[in-house]
């Protein structure tokens, strides 16, 4: 297979000359350069922009990318069992977020237990905001078990 130049991987992977840079730039990706200079890349690259690019959508730092990715061969092509292991890795973090996300779409229409009391359910809910000994913020979305009637002494 012949490798890609940066405008091929660009339009390949949907993604901009100038992050395909700030990419390698930031270790998250290598290139050769041809004769006269000119980026190259190896053709399963387009799968590790692939991966960063769903990887940022979801809402990964590009530190915590960039350490999955350096678990891939820098040598070789990585294999099934490369990615395999990388998947593993992060299973139990994307499982938390979409955790996170399934439970912010199933509340985020009723009382968050953020201490606002602005919806009329809220004072029934959150009487008095006493949901705010478990914590700032939307505790209702944070905290795994959600909204629970709070115990009095």
């Amino acid at each position: 297979m012949t490798d890609l130049s940066i405008g091929a991987l660009s339009e390949r992977t949907g993604v901009a000359p100038s992050a395909l840079r700030f990419y390698e730039a930031e270790g998250l990706l290598q290139a050769t350069r041809s004769s006269g200079g000119q980026r190259r890349y190896a053709r399963h690259i387009v799968r590790r922009v692939s991966f960063v690019r769903v990887a940022q959508q979801v809402g990964l730092r590009l530190d915590e990318i960039r350490e999955a990715l350096a678990s891939l061969p820098e040598n070789r092509t990585p294999t099934e069992d490369d990615w395999a292991k990388l998947s593993s890795s992060w299973r139990p973090r994307l499982d938390a977020q979409i955790h996170m996300l399934e439970r912010l779409r199933d509340t985020l229409d009723g009382c968050i237990g953020c201490g606002c009391l602005s919806l009329r359910h809220c004072h029934i809910l959150n009487p008095g905001d006493e949901v705010a000994v478990r914590g700032p913020g939307p505790r209702y979305v944070l905290d795994d078990e959600g909204p629970r009637p709070l115990q009095r002494s």
